[in-house]
């Protein structure tokens, strides 16, 4: 009797397959040869999952905002329901940090997806949708704040918002490059915090 292949699966071991190229020879090194090399399945695999190169590529933002996700829901979990927005803003943040191997990797594939956008527009999958999200959620976590007197009235959510994510995104790159410690990066984050919830 032939075995049952399950399609979600098979299609998020390619996706897992094409992220690990990406984290660590970047999107240049990616193709559905390589792809089928990485999960130890025929090109044709592949091709039956998705049609071309850059359906392939696409797959992988979706799966990257659904691990970074993943991470927040589990670090929220640790903290109870009903967490304050500083406590919301500081899981959030901190889940964007590469403080461990897995959330490493992904850091590393979303960087070479940046960097793939600057240097090559035309190949490049946009990525967008994710950060943007992101952004307006957690805009609507601040505002929340400012209306509970948490944050001061003079305070544009959005701007912060966008400058909290700048700002993590920035110790991202720097902890990537050893330049400073997770550590040091998760206390530059909660020092900011503390000054905006003040």
């Amino acid at each position: 009797m032939p075995r049952r292949v399950d399609h979600d699966e098979r299609r998020r071991e390619l996706t897992a397959a094409l992220l690990r190229i990406a984290s660590t020879r970047g999107l240049q090194a990616v193709s559905m040869r390589e792809v089928a090399a990485e999960a130890g399945v025929s090109l044709r695999v592949v091709q039956y999952y998705f049609t071309d190169k850059r359906t392939l590529m696409a797959s992988g933002i979706p799966e990257l905002a659904a691990r970074l996700d993943r991470r927040v829901r589990e670090r929220a979990a640790a903290h109870g329901t009903g967490l304050p927005p500083r406590t919301v803003l500081e899981v959030v943040l901190g889940a964007i940090l590469p403080t461990d191997d897995d959330s490493r990797a992904d850091q590393l594939a979303w960087t070479a997806y940046y960097a793939a956008g600057l240097t090559a527009p035309a190949d490049a999958v946009d990525g967008r949708y994710a950060p943007d999200a992101l952004e307006r959620w957690l805009t609507g976590v601040l505002e929340r704040a400012v209306d509970t007197g948490e944050v001061p009235a003079d305070v544009d959510p959005r701007i912060e918002v966008v400058g909290l994510l700048a700002l993590t995104n920035g110790l991202v790159s720097s902890v990537l490059g050893q330049q400073r410690t997770v550590d040091d990066a998760l206390a530059v984050v909660r020092y900011r915090l503390d000054r905006l919830f003040r």
